[in-house]
């Protein structure tokens, strides 16, 4: 198999183009790794915020859901 060669540039403007189709070929793909991101950057922020907050026993937290 022939080795195939890109200049940085050849690369960059290939990899916009990739990613220009997918992003019209695909919005519900695109979408979906959007939300992923959200998501997980939401999770990390209440673990963070988790981390600060005093800590609930175990009982209490089993209240809380007895009450749902």
């Amino acid at each position: 198999m022939p080795e195939l060669s890109l200049s940085e540039t050849q690369l960059k403007d290939l990899m916009k183009t990739v990613i220009l189709e997918v992003i019209q070929e695909r919005p519900e793909l695109v979408q979906e790794l959007l939300t992923e991101a959200i998501e997980d950057i939401a999770m990390i922020k209440a673990i963070d915020e988790g981390k600060e907050s005093e800590q609930v026993s175990r009982e209490t937290i089993s209240l809380l859901e007895q009450d749902e």
